[in-house]
């Protein structure tokens, strides 16, 4: 088309909305007719708001990013960035620049978005008040940061628990205000919010709700917030989340139709009271209501791409339902959450224990599901989701959606039984019709479906679903289902396991680089770094490795619910000697630390604070002891009994053979934890029949059984091969074990790997006696390499000063963590409840 021909559209704005919207119209066949003009008033182009977090837990601003100014040339658009537009002239259909700049337009699209609503309280405005909304905002908070101690979040929706989590993330004691009776009151009812509560301020967070704040001043440096009723609180920094606002004072000056209380009042088409002008996201109020959430916005997009292209696709609303992950805590909710629909009917159940709250609501016939609340288990979300989307018929007994599973229960209608119309992804309005047809196009990875459909690429929230579809559509059609690791790697974990091995490939940034693409995820980083480890069996805490791990394996212990952490030292077999028992009783009691003996024949001290860590192993390594690696999937331990040196039934030394066992597969790195048990006799005093590798002495020799486990789904471990002796039953514990890192899945343990082996146990036999594969001499060699190379992780670390930095509880301060509370229980600390904490008016009672 000629140049001149080009209608003229600018568009306003370039957030997520804004961004999606030319993302649609580049990949849309019309988009030949525009020529297409960008106004950012921001310093960057768009970027995503929704992992905006993210930014304080190592992600960077290029990580967040969405579009740049490449792709926007490549799609032959002009981007102008910080660029405010100050005028729009309806009549002569221009716009105009704060730097002077006048562009015509034929076509114009607000995408505005909103701004933070910081309420009018006395001293809101100090420099030390923040709000939570651009990188530039999160920048301020980080650098106030690094002089605080502690933060206040005035707000407690969706937004304010991300910025609580980010004070967290920071170092800093947290805070958050609410004037609601609950946490997410849009979201949640009475109960999910009262459970949610709870569960934030296990975490270290202080909860105060019912709570309105009056004045924010300073004193001595710090602010002063007083709360209604008298009560105050001292803080370094504030950090307002109490809502957003329409950014529509442009649309307001050009005489557009705003709605009472703001909102560029759109149609069904999304055009404005002006024909030639359309908004979109959260500057845009349909139907009395502005929509604070990304899928809206991006429907919106939509709409306005179709109607630019002469197409009937109309914005009828949108469903509001959500899961997400607050401060470690599932929630997710549905429709109708708070049941305000007429002669609507309660499902409820709760767990106060396990700390699950779930609630239905249905229709008066329990026919239809209205709505529904999670929080702490959101297992359920996808299949409820779809239950209330595509309005399918509740099962007989509706209560078994929420129920823990029963063999009996009918949990979830599965997706052959959603519509092809169901959507899927509300994010960009994918239904599973659109999966399906780019599955018999030839799309057959879950990453490829994501950059064809872009379903699972919004929130993230449907991932799980669009994956079992595109499973189980691939099943049906005849083809392999694709077990890929994630979307970052087109390889399953076995194949990345050999291309490691065979490239000798040491980092994830070079396996990043020769075999993937973009820049990893929580699902491929700490499963490489598994791979890594059983591989090379370099320190985790070495450079290269630290931003792969976990947090229990970041700092070599099990995070507790109170922040403290757990010590576990390796007591090989359970055999100990009195010393070392004094030892443990002195540096337990040195450190008050809870001590338990477990039913793996090890004893755990719990309530350790982060910086207590390298004191306390200094002092186990002294003695003798090494790292149990609890913290790992890795060898736990090898259950012994006493066997024949001491039982009158006894046929064979059952605890020198789980002490040679237990010191030869120490710091195995593994898919999974691993543990093992040796038994004397029949009789069968250490359970071995319930663990990955279990050995049994007989009159002949041992009895060898693998692939048990107890847990949530216990299994009884298969007998794999009878009366070995001491030399073949570690040669084939050595095979085994390795296959096992081999081969398994991410995650995956030994028992569900067999499950998943084609030929099962017979197999397996074939494999690691017969040698059917001609593997097992290099099985051996890479175990041998393992043992080798191993090394008690923390008695390098402690006498390694840059691995030391890290047990710090703040990044810039030595100061310890005050909030950390504990209470004594039958002479020992334990973590104190709100209630206790509360209630607490003296130190007098407290262990610090």
């Amino acid at each position: 088309m000629d140049k001149a021909e080009e209608k003229k559209l600018i568009v306003i704005g370039n957030g997520m909305v804004g961004h999606h919207l030319l993302q649609s119209l580049a990949d849309h066949q019309q988009v030949g007719h525009f020529e297409v003009s960008i106004f950012c008033a921001e310093p960057r182009p768009a970027y995503d708001r929704v992992h905006l977090s993210e930014y304080f837990a190592g992600s960077t601003a290029k990580d967040l990013a969405m579009g740049n100014a490449e792709q926007y040339r490549q799609w032959g658009f002009e981007l102008h960035i910080k660029e405010m537009v100050i005028d729009i002239d309806r009549a002569n259909k221009t716009v105009t620049a704060q730097s002077g700049i006048v562009k015509n337009y034929d076509q114009l699209v607000l995408a505005t978005g909103s701004y933070p609503f910081v309420p009018p309280i006395p001293g809101s405005e100090h420099k030390k008040c923040f709000v939570y909304r651009t990188l530039e905002d999160l920048d301020a908070i980080r650098s106030a940061a690094d002089k605080a101690k502690n933060g206040v979040v005035v707000g407690g929706g969706l937004l304010g628990l991300e910025a609580a989590n980010a004070l967290k993330i920071l170092g800093l004691e947290a805070h958050i205000i609410e004037f609601a009776p609950g946490l997410m009151p849009t979201q949640l009812d009475a109960g999910g919010s009262t459970l949610l509560k709870k569960k934030i301020e296990e975490l270290g967070v202080h909860v105060h709700v019912d709570t309105a704040t009056e004045l924010i001043e300073e004193v001595g440096g710090r602010l002063r917030i007083q709360f209604q009723g008298g009560s105050d609180l001292l803080t370094d920094l504030v950090v307002f989340s109490t809502g957003i606002r329409p950014r529509d004072k442009l649309a307001a000056s050009a005489g557009l139709q705003l709605g009472e209380r703001g909102g560029i009042v759109i149609d069904q088409c999304c055009r404005t009271s002006d024909p030639d002008i359309f908004a979109i996201g959260e500057c845009a109020l349909f139907e009395q209501r502005i929509f604070g959430l990304v899928s809206p916005g991006f429907s919106m997009a939509r709409t306005v791409v179709a109607q630019l292209a002469g197409e009937q696709k109309f914005f009828s609303g949108a469903d509001l339902s959500t899961r997400l992950k607050l401060l470690g805590v599932q929630v997710g909710s549905i429709g109708d959450a708070h049941g305000h629909t007429e002669n609507a009917a309660a499902i409820t159940f709760m767990d106060e224990q396990a700390g699950i709250y779930k609630r239905m609501i249905t229709d008066a016939g329990g026919k239809q599901l209205l709505g529904a609340v999670l929080v702490g288990d959101t297992d359920d979300y996808d299949t409820l989701l779809q239950y209330y989307l595509n309005a399918i018929t509740l099962p007989e007994h509706p209560e078994q959606l929420i129920l823990p599973s029963a063999d009996d229960a009918v949990i979830a209608p599965g997706t052959v039984a959603l519509p092809a119309t169901a959507t899927v992804c509300s994010c960009h309005n994918v239904s599973k019709a659109q999966i399906a047809d780019a599955i018999a196009e030839g799309y057959l990875s879950l990453g490829e479906i994501k950059d064809v459909t872009k379903a699972a690429t919004g929130c993230g929230g449907c991932a799980a679903l669009v994956k079992t579809i595109v499973d189980e559509a691939c099943t049906a059609l005849g083809m392999e289902v694709n077990n890929h690791l994630c979307a970052h790697f087109p390889f399953s974990r076995q194949e990345i396991f050999q291309i490691v091995q065979v490239e000798r490939i040491k980092t994830f940034p070079e396996l990043l680089q020769k075999r993937g693409r973009g820049y990893g995820c929580e699902l491929c980083k700490p499963a490489v770094a598994s791979i890594l480890a059983s591989l090379w069996n370099e320190h985790i805490l070495e450079q290269p490795h630290i931003g792969l791990q976990d947090t229990n394996d970041t700092f070599m212990a099990n995070m507790q619910k109170n922040g403290s952490y757990s010590v576990v030292p390796r007591i090989p077999a359970g055999e100990i000697t009195p010393q070392k028992l004094i030892v443990i009783g002195q540096v337990a009691k040195r450190y008050n630390l809870y001590t338990k003996i477990t039913g793996a024949q090890r004893i755990d001290l719990f309530g350790a604070r982060l910086e207590q860590l390298p004191e306390i192993w200094r002092e186990l390594i002294d003695a003798g002891f090494e790292t149990g690696h609890a913290y790992g999937k890795s060898l736990r331990t090898v259950k012994s009994c006493v066997g024949s040196t001491w039982c009158r039934f006894g046929v064979r030394d059952s605890v020198s053979m789980a002490l040679h066992l237990e010191n030869r597969y120490k710091g195995l790195r593994a898919p999974h934890k691993v543990k093992m048990a040796v038994s004397g006799c029949t009789r069968e005093c250490a359970e071995a029949q319930s663990k990955d590798v279990g050995v049994i002495a007989t009159e002949k020799g041992w009895n060898m059984f693998v692939c048990g486990n107890g847990g949530m789904r216990p299994r009884h471990a298969d007998l794999f091969a009878t009366d070995l002796d001491d030399k073949s039953l570690v040669c084939f514990i050595d095979r085994f074990l390795m296959f096992y890192v081999r081969t398994a899945d991410k995650l995956q343990r030994t028992s569900r790997w067999l499950e998943s082996l084609d030929g099962g146990l017979e197999y397996l036999r074939e494999v690691i006696i017969e040698d059917k594969l001609k593997i097992c001499k290099e099985l051996e060699t890479q175990m041998a390499r393992v043992i080798n190379t191993y090394q008690c992780e923390w008695n390098t670390t402690i006498n390694d000063p840059e691995k030391l930095k890290r047990f710090r509880q703040f990044i810039n301060s030595d100061a310890v963590d005050d909030k950390i509370v504990f209470v004594k229980e039958r002479g020992q600390p334990r973590p104190a409840n709100v209630k206790e904490i509360s209630a607490l008016s003296s130190q007098e009672e407290m262990i610090e």
